[in-house]
């Protein structure tokens, strides 16, 4: 520490005078222009770089595993100036705080003491898939973002984000890889659950809202803040024929409705609000023209026109532009075809340049606008990429600049630790879960409710797919011969097809059709009870499903986007009501899907529920 005019500063680059980035009077501008004028090529090269925090295991590089390889993590931040690191740790909220503040010892042992800035996956909610989101583990457990869209309250969609930014920060989270303001529009899409749904107008505000809370506030970044780095630029949910852009059969999307400027808008209230981060989508766009241009078939991280054209000029996005991950590692044939099975180091996103070098990726990446490459620990390629003359040295100055300028903005270099004991107190706290519990009851959405589907304590009940622990605790008398049962419930997941099972990613998406196929678990259940029995059926949408078959047998028929046993419970027998309202269509036939532009929102004419129901 450094004593000056009766005030305490961080001594960063361990010199025992103050250095303007050490002074925290001045502004992040100031601040960071200076130490960029500190700094060598190649740390400006580690700054370009958005790691992974490395753990123990056989997904250890992945950062999967009990707690952080610390000798990894110091070759990483110290050997490669890589200061940027994604967590994929789900522990004890006082364990994870220690985990996160023994990086920024790590951090603060360096040249300049360039803290880290610790990035996640969502991990507030109930599904958890590789690739795309984290377990909650301790903190407070909301429904899908497809929930709150249900719901449709903004105001909730704020405190809800803040909530999150005050748990992320309590445990030394500094950056969110949310939210998506991708639109829901080709239905078999694996990634809906973590979109607002698929009205343009509704997932617009419900952004917006979003980066408000998590940032705390509209003016952009403060040291309280959550640097949030809305995705996927631009039509990622447009995907053509419902497969996802991590798969080399998935990557990509199609416009033939005509629709992007629909895709562009709803990024609008997130720019209006200051974003700090945008990532471009891994998808090569279809039928796309810029500025009466057609797009060159590369994915939208390598595409000028999408990052600098648009959105650095049209819309004057000014924060830091970080590529989804791996998109400059090659794509073997494991990867493209799935033979032979495709494992973690098969991995690579390279669309329409994965027949190029990594240097020269990494040099159209830089030329198209990119600041950040997610998911690389190695700045080997771009280091060679300026030696090749394919990367001029200045242009590094202008990323870098951006990435330490967020850094001063979230307070990292005066305040990089965390509080364990405060991260115990407040991360899943009773207030929080409260407030998350009631939004669970909130966004469940009726869809069908006779009078026999009310549900008493007391009722015998033959279920299927609930705890009967839960069901005798709430008072209920669960039985096993649906002869004796007064009503029969029924939870159940969305139908989906497993198409790709040798391929990494494909393998652990939900692809393919939306209606129940014979020998579906929870249909041939349902379609086996005794004629004139109720049933309450309830179904987690994950994405949109063909409700048709269970729709005919349903007494009472709900839609649910993460909620427990006892927020349904609650719900079923009075206690709670809930206010969910449809956040996109549900199809009566897969002639209909398959009749939908993937591009074109509330595009189906004649669905079994449209947009915005509930019964």
């Amino acid at each position: 520490m450094i004593e000056q005019d009766g005030k305490t500063f961080r001594d960063l680059d361990h010199d025992g005078i103050l250095s303007p980035y050490e002074d925290w009077r001045l502004s992040p501008e100031v601040r960071a222009r200076d130490l960029l004028g500190r700094m060598t090529l190649a740390e400006k090269a580690g700054l370009m770089m958005h790691g992974t925090a490395p753990s123990f295991g056989p997904f250890g590089p992945m950062g999967f595993g009990p707690g952080y390889d610390l000798e990894a993590a110091e070759q990483l931040i110290n050997g490669h100036g890589v200061n940027s690191l994604i967590t994929r740790l789900s522990l004890r909220p006082r364990d994870f705080a220690v985990q996160n503040n023994a990086l920024q010892t790590l951090a603060a042992r360096g040249r300049l003491g360039i803290p880290v800035t610790v990035s996640t996956d969502p991990r507030s909610h109930f599904k958890a898939t590789t690739g795309a989101s984290t377990a909650a583990a301790g903190f407070s457990q909301w429904p899908e973002t497809l929930g709150l869209a249900a719901i449709g309250d903004l105001d909730l969609v704020r405190r809800f984000a803040d909530i999150v930014r005050q748990e992320y920060r309590a445990v030394g989270i500094h950056m969110a890889l949310s939210p998506q303001a991708d639109l829901a529009t080709s239905p078999r899409w694996p990634r809906i659950e973590g979109t607002f749904g698929e009205d343009p107008k509704v997932v617009r505000q419900m952004v917006g809202a979003y980066v408000e809370g998590i940032q705390g506030g509209r003016a952009g970044l403060n040291p309280e803040g959550v640097a949030a780095v809305v995705k996927h630029w631009v039509g990622y949910g447009a995907s053509r024929d419902g497969f996802d852009g991590h798969n080399y059969y998935g990557r990509f999307s199609a416009f033939p409705g005509g629709a992007f400027q629909d895709h562009v808008d709803a990024f609008l209230d997130a720019f209006e609000v200051k974003v700090s981060g945008v990532m471009p989508t891994y998808n090569i766009l279809q039928n796309v023209q810029i500025d009466g241009e057609d797009l060159a078939p590369l994915g939208a991280g390598f595409s000028r026109p999408l990052l600098i054209n648009l959105l650095r000029g049209d819309h004057e996005f000014e924060g830091v532009i970080l590529s989804d991950w791996a998109i400059t590692k090659d794509c073997n044939e494991a990867c493209r075809t799935g033979v032979p099975v495709q494992t973690l180091d098969d991995i690579g996103m390279s669309w329409g340049v994965d027949h190029l070098s990594a240097e020269a990726r990494f040099a159209i990446g830089v030329d198209a606008g990119l600041d950040q490459f997610g998911g690389e620990n190695d700045p080997a390629p771009l280091l060679a990429a300026v030696d090749q003359g394919l990367i001029d040295p200045a242009r590094l100055d202008i990323s870098a600049y951006r990435i330490l300028k967020q850094k001063f903005e979230l307070g990292l270099f005066d305040a990089p630790f965390v509080d364990v004991a405060q991260a115990e107190a407040l991360v899943g706290c009773e207030a929080f879960l409260r407030q998350a519990e009631a939004t669970q009851r909130r966004a469940l959405t009726w869809l069908e409710r006779t009078p026999e589907a009310d549900l008493k304590p007391g009722d015998a009940v033959f279920v299927h797919g609930l705890d009967t622990e839960t069901l005798t605790r709430r008072g209920f008398r669960v039985v096993t011969d649906p002869g004796e049962a007064r009503i029969a419930l029924l939870r159940m997941s969305a139908p989906y097809q497993t198409l790709h099972p040798d391929f990494f990613f494909g393998s652990r998406q939900h692809e393919g059709d939306l209606d129940f196929k014979p020998g579906h678990a929870g249909l041939d259940w349902l379609e086996a009870l005794p004629d004139g029995l109720p049933v309450i059926v309830s179904v987690h949408l994950d994405r949109p499903a063909i409700l048709t078959q269970v729709r005919a047998r349903a007494s009472g028929l709900l839609a649910e986007f993460g909620a427990s046993e006892d927020a349904l419970l609650d719900v079923l027998t009075g206690l709670a009501q809930a206010e969910g309202r449809l956040p996109f269509a549900l199809p009566a036939s897969m002639a209909q899907v398959l009749a939908q532009t993937p591009d074109r929102p509330l595009d189906n004419p004649a669905p079994l529920y449209p947009v915005n129901y509930c019964a």
